[in-house]
């Protein structure tokens, strides 16, 4: 993509001024180009863009809050009928209200977030940006660009939701049987007691203590799955909608630019959902529902 300017030049001969159009080129990066520095911290076009998604996720906040009524209307009513919705769509993926209602503002702040960066990545605001003198030349670097475009923006939102899932583990089950899922000292523990009846849990108990550090793994797979899968798929498309524009400014980027606002809003949905997956493996107690099944499984069947 480049981008047009128009500079001003004095012929030497006769003084006079003419201007000229100076096409400065900008291609699509992986990485996001910084923009200015604020002390040590480099502020990044995609970090901007996610303070300017908080900064409308707040206004949005601030307006219903201040708009509150018992009969509701306008803002208040769009967002009862969206909360509603996702409320129940959440009770159908966890199966428990209680869970729900406790990571559901969690889920749905991070669905917001995702939405609006995604969103706002795709905004025709690519000439607005800054001009940086570089060795090679002139560079265009654009103000906006989606937050959960740059891997550096989904790693970390990737992190928070897997350790929250974690922490909201412990806060459910506990901390001892939260750990236990990735460190099973419980089966080693009951190879003494039950070795006389079950020789099996010999060969059995090892494989469970094992199975412990295969979850560790499946916890930073966790992280790769969210955080490449929703930058891999904003990414590619704003470079699609870059490419389509080179083509033809107007007319060839629209149905593409429709379609990208729905992936925004699948990669988000996507997102918020497997993170209320976690949640709600987190808060699961295997324990429990073993000691169920056992049980189930030794009672004599009730005659009738």
């Amino acid at each position: 993509m480049s981008i047009n300017t128009t500079t001003e030049k004095t012929s030497p001969v006769q003084g006079e001024t003419h201007t000229e159009d100076t096409l400065i080129p900008h291609e699509a990066t992986l990485y996001a180009e910084p923009l200015f520095h604020i002390g040590p911290l480099t502020v990044t076009n995609a970090l901007f863009t996610s303070w300017i998604a908080v900064f409308i996720i707040i206004l949005i906040a601030c307006a219903i809050r201040f708009s509150l009524k018992k009969i509701p209307r306008g803002i208040q009513n769009v967002f009862e009928y969206i909360l509603e919705g996702a409320e129940s769509l959440g009770n159908q993926v966890t199966g428990d209200p209680r869970i729900t209602q406790r990571a559901f503002p969690i889920v749905f702040s991070v669905f917001m977030f995702v939405l609006i960066n995604n969103w706002l990545g795709i905004m025709p605001l690519g000439g607005f940006g800054l001009i940086h003198a570089t060795d090679h030349g002139m560079a265009f670097i654009p103000l906006i660009r989606s937050g959960t475009a740059d891997v550096n923006g989904t790693l970390p939102l990737a992190i928070l939701s897997v350790l929250g899932a974690n922490l909201f583990g412990i806060l459910s089950i506990g901390i001892w049987k939260t750990i236990n899922k990735y460190v099973n000292l419980k089966a080693l523990g009951e190879i003494p007691s039950k070795v006389k009846k079950d020789p099996a849990i010999l060969l059995t108990a090892p494989i469970m203590f094992a199975v412990g550090f295969l979850e560790l793994i499946g916890e930073c797979a966790k992280i790769a799955s969210l955080s490449f899968r929703l930058f891999g798929n904003v990414f590619a498309g704003e470079v699609l909608l870059a490419s389509m524009a080179a083509i033809m400014v107007y007319v060839v980027p629209t149905p593409f630019l429709i379609l990208e606002v729905f992936v925004g809003v699948i990669q988000a949905f996507i997102f918020a959902i497997l993170t209320l997956v976690y949640y709600t493996m987190a808060a699961s107690d295997h324990d429990h529902d073993e000691e169920h099944h056992t049980e189930t499984k030794h009672t004599p069947e009730m005659v009738h």
